[in-house]
Formats: structure tokens, C-alpha cells, sequence
């Protein structure tokens, strides 16, 4: 870590643009339908085509490839912004970063050009496929095959818990190249189309939030790759994976910062009206400290993750250190302060009346998913003893 770094990162007048019109969007356009996409756990296609017009589905594409050139930061913000209102509709940018951000980092300027462009026109999200059911947290315990055939490469295999699945039209698959290979060092990365033969999707899962994002199995089936589709070099897969997570661990990191502004604004509209004893229960100092509390941890972590969002749009050496503890602070800060607004609606936070149980529900998957919070607190501490 660079203690010296006092310039760690500072909000433009084009950021607070950015912050004023993906607001507008997300309150106009997709908080209105935020309850009924959970309710019938259907893909929010309204905020999806709102995020298009706008340019905010995958702001994070560079100009080059016809994006909107957002950095870091800017991205952050505007899946903060989203998730304030509709978690599953924040999924929409994430996941179109974590899709691509192989392709940026690893791939070359052929496969660049052939997938950034239509993404960045909306006519397909990309997903990412690295998990299995018995290769989570130990990513290189994976049983997905790429066997090479001429130039070309036949995937064999399945993926778990991939976010938007079925929705998107790409997928950055990782697989193992060679089987007798070193751990870690014999995956693989490559581009899958959803149109490829022998590819296809498990049922949707069954969750407890975020339902409006669809979450399947991936399934390969003697799929044919062409050998062009490969992200870097063979064997360099895992590498441009573990490089990937250090970038959009940042933006699970601002879901989970715009989650709990949420619960905290829903919290504090209702406190002042709600009337017990003869006054607002606002009015009450107990409910007054939680609020406090509630507000100090929102603000410690929107500014962890901007932090962070600033060293990852520089590319600097302590990323890791501070994107983990960015996602690992920002999402344990969801799930209290979200329970906090259960807690301070008191029966009606119970209920589906109000958005607050939503966001509870939703908040937890932020501590899981992109490495638990567990895995994160184990990369802190290695490069905290690397120091």
C-alpha cells in the first residue's frame, strides 16, 4: 500500500453528471418496476433498454470500440446509483464489465474489436463463466475441458451460478487446456457465443434475491471454439481471471454501497413519519444513533470503494488489497445496515409493502458472490505479509 498517496481519488464535475443522470434513469425508469421484477423474478427488461438509450449498460466500454469511456470510477457510480433502487438492474453494467474485462485485459486487438462494439450498442450482455459446483473459492479445482482439435478448441463441461445466463449473448468461459499441465497455470480463457452448437442453460436458480437476475448453469456439449476466440495465450487463463476479479470486485463493492443507501434512505423517510408516543419516532434517540450509525458505515464505505475504483482505473500494485477490502467492507455494511431498516420500520419492514426486506434479501449475495467475504479477508491478510 502506498501510505503516501494522498490523492487517492477525486469526483469531477463530469462524476456528478454522471451520478445526476444515472438518478434520473433509475428512478423514473426502473425503480417504478423494482418490486414486480422480484416478485415474479423476471429480468427487468424496462431498465434494461433504459440502460441502453442512456449509455449505461456497459459505460465502462472504451471509446475506441464505440463505448462510453467511463473509467472507473464513473462505472462505480453509476452501478451505485442503479442499485439504490434496483439491485437485479445494477447486475446489467456489472456484469457487462465482468464479462469483458477478460477481453480487455488479455485479449487481443482482433477479439477487442469483434465483441466490445456490440456490446457497447446493447445488442448483447456478457457474462462470465469461471465457478463449478465443486470449484468455487478454489477456482483452479476446475473440471471444464478445452480439447484441441486443428485451430480449433471442443469445450466440454458445465459452469455454476453464472449471473444473466441465458440473457447474455457472450460469455468469457475459463477451462482446462492441459489436463497434465501445472495447477493454476494449464486453464484457459475463451469467448463463447450463446448461438454455438452444443451450448446450453440449466434451470433458473432458485433464490433468495437479486431474482430479478437470472442465475443458471452453464452447460458444453462438444462445443466447437475457434481457436481465434481464445483470450491471451493457452495456459494464461486463471491469470487474466484472478486479474479481472481485482478490477470488478470494486463494482460488487458499489452494488453493495448503493444497496444500503437505499435501506438508508427508505429507513429515514420512514422514521419522520411514523408516529408513536405522540411523535415522529425520528424523534427518539435510540432511533436517532442507529441512524447515525447506520449513515457513518454507508459513507466509510462509498469512500473505500472509490478508492479503490481510482487504483483500479490506475492500475496500481495494491489494487488487491484495497478491491477486497472494498467489497469485503462494503457488503458486510449491506447487510447490516439493510437489517438496521427492517429493524427501524419495525412490522412494516417485514413486509412487501416496503422495499427495505428486498434490499435485505439482496444485500447478501454481495457477500458471496465475486469471492466470499471469507476468500477476500484471506487475500487482505497475504498482502498486508507481503508488505
Amino acid at each position: 500500500m502506498n501510505n503516501t498517496d494522498f490523492d487517492l481519488f477525486r469526483l469531477s464535475e463530469d462524476h456528478e453528471a454522471i451520478r445526476e443522470a444515472v438518478r434520473a434513469v433509475s428512478e423514473d425508469k426502473i425503480a417504478p418496476y423494482a418490486a414486480e421484477v422480484d416478485e415474479k423474478a423476471a429480468f427487468p427488461q424496462a431498465a434494461y433498454e433504459a440502460l441502453v438509450a442512456s449509455d449505461f449498460h456497459a459505460p465502462h466500454v472504451p471509446e475506441q470500440y464505440g463505448g462510453a469511456g467511463a473509467d472507473a470510477l464513473a462505472t462505480c457510480i453509476v452501478i451505485e446509483e442503479i442499485a439504490r433502487v434496483c439491485a437485479s438492474s445494477s447486475l446489467i453494467p456489472a456484469v457487462n464489465k465482468l464479462g469483458s474485462m477478460p477481453v480487455l485485459l488479455g485479449g487481443s486487438e482482433e477479439i477487442k474489436s469483434k465483441y466490445l462494439p456490440p456490446l457497447a450498442r446493447g445488442e448483447g450482455g456478457f457474462s462470465y463463466g469461471l465457478s463449478e459446483r465443486e470449484a468455487g473459492s478454489d477456482t483452479a479445482a476446475m473440471k471444464c475441458r478445452a480439447t484441441p482439435d486443428g485451430d480449433d478448441w471442443i469445450l466440454n463441461g458445465h459452469k455454476a451460478w453464472i449471473t444473466n445466463a441465458g440473457v447474455s449473448e457472450f460469455y468469457t468461459v475459463l477451462a482446462v487446456t492441459d489436463p497434465n499441465g501445472a495447477r493454476g497455470s494449464n486453464i484457459s480463457a475463451f469467448v463463447v457465443e450463446k448461438s454455438d452448437e452444443g451450448f446450453g442453460f440449466g434451470a433458473p436458480e432458485r433464490k433468495l434475491g437479486i431474482k430479478g437476475s437470472p442465475t443458471r448453469e452453464l452447460h458444453f456439449d462438444n462445443v466447437r471454439i475457434p481457436g481465434d476466440r481464445m483470450i491471451g495465450k493457452p495456459g494464461e487463463g486463471l491469470k487474466i481471471a484472478l486479474r479481472t476479479l481485482d478490477h470488478t470486485r470494486v463494482t460488487i463493492g458499489a452494488q453493495a454501497v448503493g444497496i444500503a443507501q437505499g435501506a438508508l434512505d427508505a429507513a429515514l423517510d420512514y422514521v419522520k413519519e411514523r408516529r408513536q408516543f405522540g411523535k415522529a419516532i425520528a424523534e427518539f434517540q435510540g432511533m436517532q444513533f442507529m441512524l447515525a450509525d447506520m449513515a457513518m458505515a454507508v459513507e466509510t464505505a462509498r469512500q473505500m470503494v472509490y478508492v479503490a475504483a481510482s487504483k483500479s482505473e490506475r492500475g496500481d500494485a495494491d489494487l488487491p488489497f484495497f478491491g477486497a477490502a472494498a467489497k469485503c467492507y462494503a457488503s458486510d455494511v449491506a447487510m447490516k445496515v439493510t437489517t438496521d431498516a427492517v429493524q427501524a420500520l419495525g412490522g412494516a419492514g417485514y413486509t412487501r409493502d416496503f422495499p427495505v426486506e428486498r434490499m435485505m434479501r439482496d444485500a447478501k449475495i454481495t457477500q458471496i458472490y465475486e469471492g466470499t467475504n471469507q476468500v477476500q479477508r484471506m487475500v487482505i491478510a497475504r498482502n498486508l505479509l507481503k508488505r
